[in-house]
Protein backbone atom coordinates (compact mmCIF):
# COMPACT_ATOMS: atom_id res chain seq x y z
CA UNK A 1 0.00 0.00 0.00
CA UNK A 2 0.96 3.63 -0.73
CA UNK A 3 0.81 5.47 2.59
CA UNK A 4 1.55 8.35 2.66
CA UNK A 5 3.19 7.96 6.45
CA UNK A 6 4.55 5.36 7.83
CA UNK A 7 5.23 6.09 11.27
CA UNK A 8 2.61 7.64 13.28
CA UNK A 9 1.05 8.44 16.63
CA UNK A 10 -2.93 7.68 16.82
CA UNK A 11 -4.96 9.64 19.58
CA UNK A 12 -8.34 7.72 20.22
CA UNK A 13 -10.80 9.55 22.76
CA UNK A 14 -12.83 9.21 25.18
CA UNK A 15 -16.00 10.85 23.12
CA UNK A 16 -15.06 8.08 20.51
CA UNK A 17 -14.67 4.73 22.17
CA UNK A 18 -17.77 5.71 24.95
CA UNK A 19 -21.81 5.48 24.63
CA UNK A 20 -24.22 7.99 25.49
CA UNK A 21 -24.85 6.34 29.01
CA UNK A 22 -20.87 6.59 29.75
CA UNK A 23 -19.83 2.94 29.31
CA UNK A 24 -17.46 1.55 26.66
CA UNK A 25 -18.14 1.51 23.04
CA UNK A 26 -17.04 -2.15 22.09
CA UNK A 27 -18.24 -2.01 18.49
CA UNK A 28 -16.43 1.12 17.63
CA UNK A 29 -13.18 0.13 19.31
CA UNK A 30 -13.25 -3.74 17.38
CA UNK A 31 -13.74 -1.21 14.31
CA UNK A 32 -10.55 0.97 15.19
CA UNK A 33 -8.47 -1.89 15.50
CA UNK A 34 -9.10 -3.55 12.17
CA UNK A 35 -8.40 -0.53 10.73
CA UNK A 36 -4.99 -0.32 13.13
CA UNK A 37 -4.22 -3.78 12.25
CA UNK A 38 -4.55 -3.28 8.39
CA UNK A 39 -2.32 -0.23 8.66
CA UNK A 40 0.55 -2.17 10.83
CA UNK A 41 0.06 -5.18 8.41
CA UNK A 42 0.96 -2.85 5.95
CA UNK A 43 4.61 -1.57 7.10
CA UNK A 44 3.05 1.27 9.22
CA UNK A 45 4.85 2.28 12.84
CA UNK A 46 1.57 2.69 14.83
CA UNK A 47 1.91 3.86 18.57
CA UNK A 48 -1.50 4.04 19.64
CA UNK A 49 -2.79 6.44 22.81
CA UNK A 50 -6.27 5.32 23.80
CA UNK A 51 -8.52 6.91 26.36
CA UNK A 52 -11.35 4.55 27.98
CA UNK A 53 -10.27 3.60 31.13
CA UNK A 54 -12.42 5.54 33.61
CA UNK A 55 -15.77 4.51 31.09
CA UNK A 56 -14.71 0.81 30.86
CA UNK A 57 -14.29 0.60 34.88
CA UNK A 58 -17.70 2.99 35.30
CA UNK A 59 -19.97 0.13 34.70
CA UNK A 60 -18.34 -2.53 36.85
CA UNK A 61 -18.03 -0.53 40.01
CA UNK A 62 -20.77 0.66 42.40
CA UNK A 63 -18.89 3.20 44.60
CA UNK A 64 -19.93 2.48 48.12
CA UNK A 65 -19.53 6.55 49.46
CA UNK A 66 -19.33 9.82 47.09
CA UNK A 67 -16.49 10.22 46.24
CA UNK A 68 -14.78 12.99 44.47
CA UNK A 69 -14.01 13.34 40.88
CA UNK A 70 -9.83 12.60 41.56
CA UNK A 71 -10.84 9.49 43.57
CA UNK A 72 -13.68 8.08 40.78
CA UNK A 73 -10.69 8.73 38.29
CA UNK A 74 -8.88 6.23 40.33
CA UNK A 75 -10.85 4.03 41.18
CA UNK A 76 -13.01 3.64 37.64
CA UNK A 77 -9.85 3.88 35.76
CA UNK A 78 -7.81 1.16 38.27
CA UNK A 79 -10.72 -1.57 37.40
CA UNK A 80 -10.96 -0.12 33.86
CA UNK A 81 -7.43 0.16 32.89
CA UNK A 82 -6.92 -3.47 33.19
CA UNK A 83 -9.96 -4.16 31.07
CA UNK A 84 -9.32 -1.72 28.42
CA UNK A 85 -5.77 -2.88 27.60
CA UNK A 86 -7.57 -6.72 27.64
CA UNK A 87 -9.86 -5.79 25.20
CA UNK A 88 -7.37 -4.55 22.89
CA UNK A 89 -4.98 -7.84 23.72
CA UNK A 90 -7.92 -9.55 22.65
CA UNK A 91 -8.70 -8.11 19.36
CA UNK A 92 -5.52 -7.45 18.01
CA UNK A 93 -4.71 -11.45 19.13
CA UNK A 94 -7.40 -12.20 16.34
CA UNK A 95 -5.41 -10.22 13.76
CA UNK A 96 -1.75 -12.25 15.13
CA UNK A 97 -0.78 -8.85 16.61
CA UNK A 98 0.69 -8.43 20.02
CA UNK A 99 -0.09 -4.99 22.24
CA UNK A 100 2.22 -3.49 25.26
CA UNK A 101 0.64 -1.10 27.87
CA UNK A 102 2.70 1.97 28.53
CA UNK A 103 1.21 3.70 31.47
CA UNK A 104 2.70 7.54 32.07
CA UNK A 105 2.15 10.29 34.56
CA UNK A 106 3.20 13.79 33.44
CA UNK A 107 5.91 13.17 35.96
CA UNK A 108 7.66 10.82 33.81
CA UNK A 109 8.43 13.49 31.09
CA UNK A 110 10.00 16.19 33.79
CA UNK A 111 13.52 14.73 33.26
CA UNK A 112 15.52 13.85 30.48
CA UNK A 113 16.71 10.25 31.42
CA UNK A 114 12.71 9.28 32.56
CA UNK A 115 12.06 10.64 29.32
CA UNK A 116 14.42 8.96 27.05
CA UNK A 117 13.71 5.46 29.27
CA UNK A 118 10.18 5.91 27.74
CA UNK A 119 11.57 6.34 24.09
CA UNK A 120 13.59 3.01 24.48
CA UNK A 121 10.81 1.37 25.93
CA UNK A 122 8.67 2.21 23.14
CA UNK A 123 11.36 1.88 20.53
CA UNK A 124 11.80 -1.82 21.42
CA UNK A 125 8.49 -2.80 21.01
CA UNK A 126 8.24 -1.51 17.70
CA UNK A 127 11.28 -3.14 16.91
CA UNK A 128 9.43 -6.50 17.53
CA UNK A 129 6.35 -5.71 16.27
CA UNK A 130 4.47 -4.67 18.81
CA UNK A 131 1.72 -1.99 18.87
CA UNK A 132 2.28 0.04 22.47
CA UNK A 133 -1.21 0.95 24.27
CA UNK A 134 -0.52 4.42 26.42
CA UNK A 135 -2.56 5.94 28.72
CA UNK A 136 -1.60 8.21 31.66
CA UNK A 137 -1.62 6.24 35.07
CA UNK A 138 -4.85 7.81 36.27
CA UNK A 139 -4.66 5.63 39.73
CA UNK A 140 -1.35 7.60 40.82
CA UNK A 141 -2.03 11.32 39.34
CA UNK A 142 -3.34 13.84 40.86
CA UNK A 143 -5.09 16.94 40.03
CA UNK A 144 -2.07 19.42 39.35
CA UNK A 145 0.20 16.67 37.78
CA UNK A 146 -2.68 15.65 35.12
CA UNK A 147 -1.89 16.22 31.50
CA UNK A 148 -4.53 18.25 30.29
CA UNK A 149 -5.75 15.07 28.61
CA UNK A 150 -4.38 12.50 26.03
CA UNK A 151 -4.31 15.06 23.46
CA UNK A 152 -1.65 16.76 25.88
CA UNK A 153 -0.19 13.40 25.97
CA UNK A 154 -0.49 12.03 22.27
CA UNK A 155 1.78 15.35 21.41
CA UNK A 156 3.95 14.66 23.41
CA UNK A 157 4.43 11.02 22.51
CA UNK A 158 3.85 11.95 18.94
CA UNK A 159 7.23 14.13 19.30
CA UNK A 160 9.01 11.67 21.68
CA UNK A 161 9.03 9.20 19.09
CA UNK A 162 9.97 10.90 15.95
CA UNK A 163 6.77 10.19 14.41
CA UNK A 164 5.39 11.73 10.83
CA UNK A 165 2.15 12.67 12.06
CA UNK A 166 -0.12 12.72 14.58
CA UNK A 167 -4.05 11.62 14.12
CA UNK A 168 -5.89 12.69 16.54
CA UNK A 169 -9.75 11.34 16.53
CA UNK A 170 -12.94 12.95 18.03
CA UNK A 171 -16.39 12.87 17.29
CA UNK A 172 -16.37 15.70 14.82
CA UNK A 173 -14.70 16.02 11.84
CA UNK A 174 -12.39 18.71 11.88
CA UNK A 175 -12.26 22.39 12.91
CA UNK A 176 -15.25 24.20 11.54
CA UNK A 177 -15.52 27.79 10.24
CA UNK A 178 -18.51 27.94 12.46
CA UNK A 179 -20.31 26.19 14.91
CA UNK A 180 -20.91 22.58 13.54
CA UNK A 181 -24.86 22.56 14.07
CA UNK A 182 -25.24 25.81 12.16
CA UNK A 183 -25.95 25.31 8.09
CA UNK A 184 -23.73 26.47 5.90
CA UNK A 185 -20.44 26.01 7.99
CA UNK A 186 -17.70 23.19 6.88
CA UNK A 187 -14.61 21.76 8.22
CA UNK A 188 -11.39 23.69 7.86
CA UNK A 189 -9.32 21.42 5.58
CA UNK A 190 -5.58 22.83 6.24
CA UNK A 191 -4.07 25.10 8.81
CA UNK A 192 -1.09 27.14 7.58
CA UNK A 193 1.67 28.12 10.14
CA UNK A 194 0.27 31.33 12.28
CA UNK A 195 -3.02 31.17 10.73
CA UNK A 196 -5.31 32.78 13.59
CA UNK A 197 -8.05 30.20 14.32
CA UNK A 198 -9.38 32.02 18.00
CA UNK A 199 -12.90 32.42 15.78
CA UNK A 200 -13.62 29.47 15.10
CA UNK A 201 -12.48 27.90 18.43
CA UNK A 202 -15.12 27.13 20.95
CA UNK A 203 -13.84 27.06 24.64
CA UNK A 204 -16.33 24.40 25.94
CA UNK A 205 -15.21 20.56 27.24
CA UNK A 206 -17.64 18.05 25.93
CA UNK A 207 -18.86 14.77 26.49
CA UNK A 208 -16.67 12.69 28.62
CA UNK A 209 -13.36 14.54 28.10
CA UNK A 210 -11.28 16.01 30.28
CA UNK A 211 -10.76 18.59 27.34
CA UNK A 212 -11.87 20.55 23.87
CA UNK A 213 -11.26 21.79 21.00
CA UNK A 214 -8.91 24.87 22.49
CA UNK A 215 -6.54 21.64 23.94
CA UNK A 216 -6.43 20.05 20.53
CA UNK A 217 -5.58 23.37 18.70
CA UNK A 218 -3.03 24.13 21.14
CA UNK A 219 -1.24 21.05 20.94
CA UNK A 220 -1.61 20.59 17.31
CA UNK A 221 0.27 23.57 16.45
CA UNK A 222 2.92 22.95 19.08
CA UNK A 223 3.21 19.39 17.55
CA UNK A 224 3.11 20.76 14.04
CA UNK A 225 5.83 23.50 14.69
CA UNK A 226 8.18 20.71 15.08
CA UNK A 227 7.73 19.53 11.55
CA UNK A 228 5.30 16.55 12.65
CA UNK A 229 1.85 16.95 10.66
CA UNK A 230 -1.41 16.83 12.63
CA UNK A 231 -4.91 15.24 11.29
CA UNK A 232 -8.41 16.27 13.33
CA UNK A 233 -10.77 13.69 12.04
CA UNK A 234 -14.17 11.78 13.03
CA UNK A 235 -13.04 8.54 14.58
CA UNK A 236 -16.80 7.41 14.35
CA UNK A 237 -16.53 7.70 10.61
CA UNK A 238 -15.92 4.00 8.97
CA UNK A 239 -12.33 3.08 7.84
CA UNK A 240 -11.01 6.90 9.01
CA UNK A 241 -7.68 5.73 9.04
CA UNK A 242 -6.55 4.04 5.86
CA UNK A 243 -8.70 6.49 4.36
CA UNK A 244 -6.29 9.35 5.63
CA UNK A 245 -3.46 8.06 4.90
CA UNK A 246 -4.77 6.65 1.21
CA UNK A 247 -6.99 8.75 0.47
CA UNK A 248 -6.67 11.90 2.21
CA UNK A 249 -8.04 14.62 -0.28
CA UNK A 250 -11.43 12.15 -0.17
CA UNK A 251 -11.36 12.25 3.21
CA UNK A 252 -12.70 15.46 5.76
CA UNK A 253 -10.46 15.96 8.37
CA UNK A 254 -8.53 19.33 9.29
CA UNK A 255 -4.52 19.24 8.74
CA UNK A 256 -2.16 20.90 10.18
CA UNK A 257 0.81 21.85 8.75
CA UNK A 258 3.99 21.19 9.67
CA UNK A 259 7.38 23.85 9.85
CA UNK A 260 9.45 22.77 7.57
CA UNK A 261 13.06 22.86 9.25
CA UNK A 262 13.78 19.96 11.62
CA UNK A 263 13.96 20.36 15.14
CA UNK A 264 16.48 18.19 17.73
CA UNK A 265 15.34 15.42 20.04
CA UNK A 266 16.33 17.77 22.80
CA UNK A 267 14.29 20.43 21.59
CA UNK A 268 11.23 18.37 21.32
CA UNK A 269 11.39 17.44 24.68
CA UNK A 270 12.42 21.11 26.01
CA UNK A 271 9.35 22.43 23.54
CA UNK A 272 6.82 20.29 25.88
CA UNK A 273 8.16 20.98 29.20
CA UNK A 274 7.22 24.29 30.62
CA UNK A 275 5.20 22.10 33.03
CA UNK A 276 8.05 21.66 34.80
CA UNK A 277 9.96 24.64 35.33
CA UNK A 278 11.48 24.90 38.21
CA UNK A 279 12.05 28.82 37.98
CA UNK A 280 12.32 31.84 35.93
CA UNK A 281 14.85 33.86 33.55
CA UNK A 282 13.39 37.57 33.42
CA UNK A 283 14.84 39.18 30.09
CA UNK A 284 15.89 42.99 29.97
CA UNK A 285 14.40 45.19 27.06
CA UNK A 286 16.98 44.65 24.91
CA UNK A 287 17.74 40.91 25.33
CA UNK A 288 13.69 40.21 24.91
CA UNK A 289 14.16 42.26 21.37
CA UNK A 290 17.09 40.01 20.25
CA UNK A 291 15.70 36.91 21.30
CA UNK A 292 12.71 38.05 19.06
CA UNK A 293 14.62 38.67 16.40
CA UNK A 294 15.01 36.41 13.32
CA UNK A 295 18.52 35.08 14.63
CA UNK A 296 18.89 31.76 16.93
CA UNK A 297 20.52 33.36 20.04
CA UNK A 298 21.54 32.38 23.42
CA UNK A 299 20.52 33.51 26.33
CA UNK A 300 23.70 35.39 28.43
CA UNK A 301 23.81 36.96 31.95
CA UNK A 302 24.18 40.36 30.41
CA UNK A 303 20.70 39.89 29.37
CA UNK A 304 18.86 38.70 32.55
CA UNK A 305 17.92 40.88 35.06
CA UNK A 306 15.92 39.03 37.53
CA UNK A 307 15.99 34.61 38.94
CA UNK A 308 13.35 33.32 40.44
CA UNK A 309 13.23 30.13 41.83
CA UNK A 310 15.53 27.60 43.41
CA UNK A 311 16.91 25.00 40.51
CA UNK A 312 19.83 22.77 39.58
CA UNK A 313 22.16 22.29 36.02
CA UNK A 314 20.29 21.30 33.51
CA UNK A 315 16.80 21.80 34.77
CA UNK A 316 13.85 23.43 32.81
CA UNK A 317 13.78 27.22 33.33
CA UNK A 318 10.58 29.12 32.03
CA UNK A 319 11.96 32.45 29.96
CA UNK A 320 9.89 35.69 30.42
CA UNK A 321 10.10 38.91 28.64
CA UNK A 322 10.68 42.53 30.04
CA UNK A 323 7.07 42.77 30.90
CA UNK A 324 7.35 39.63 33.10
CA UNK A 325 5.20 37.25 30.24
CA UNK A 326 6.53 33.68 29.22
CA UNK A 327 8.07 33.69 25.71
CA UNK A 328 9.57 30.20 25.62
CA UNK A 329 11.49 27.43 28.14
CA UNK A 330 15.22 26.41 28.23
CA UNK A 331 17.69 24.28 30.12
CA UNK A 332 19.73 25.91 32.14
CA UNK A 333 23.64 25.33 32.12
CA UNK A 334 23.89 25.82 35.75
CA UNK A 335 22.18 25.81 39.33
CA UNK A 336 20.42 29.28 40.54
CA UNK A 337 23.38 29.69 42.71
CA UNK A 338 25.37 30.06 40.15
CA UNK A 339 23.16 31.94 37.82
CA UNK A 340 22.70 34.90 40.46
CA UNK A 341 26.05 35.12 40.49
CA UNK A 342 26.79 35.73 37.41
CA UNK A 343 23.98 37.66 36.62
CA UNK A 344 24.26 41.13 34.59
CA UNK A 345 28.02 40.32 33.53
CA UNK A 346 30.06 40.17 30.52
CA UNK A 347 32.17 37.63 29.35
CA UNK A 348 30.02 34.76 30.82
CA UNK A 349 28.91 31.79 29.25
CA UNK A 350 25.40 30.99 28.30
CA UNK A 351 22.77 30.58 30.88
CA UNK A 352 20.72 28.89 28.19
CA UNK A 353 22.49 28.19 24.93
CA UNK A 354 19.82 28.46 21.76
CA UNK A 355 19.99 24.33 20.88
CA UNK A 356 18.39 24.03 24.32
CA UNK A 357 16.11 26.53 24.04
CA UNK A 358 12.64 27.20 22.84
CA UNK A 359 10.82 29.80 21.92
CA UNK A 360 6.68 30.07 21.94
Amino acid sequence: MDYQFHKIAVKIGSNVLTRRDGTLDVTRMSALVDQVAELHKGGVEVVLVSSGAVASGRSEVKPQRRLDSVEQRQLFSAVGQAKLINRYYELFREHGITVGQVLTTKESFGTRRHYLNQRNCMRVMLENGVIPIVNENDTISVTELMFTDNDELSGMIASMMDMQALIILSNIDGIYNGSPSEPGTSVIREVEQGKDLSDYIRTEKSGFGRGGMLTKTTIARKVADEGITVIIANGKRDNILPDLLLRPDETVHTRFIPASEEVSSVKKWIAHSEGFAKGELHLNQHATEVIRGDKAVSILPIGVERIVGDFEKDDIVKIMDAEGQPIGVGRIATDSAEARKQLGKHGQRPLVHYDYLYLD
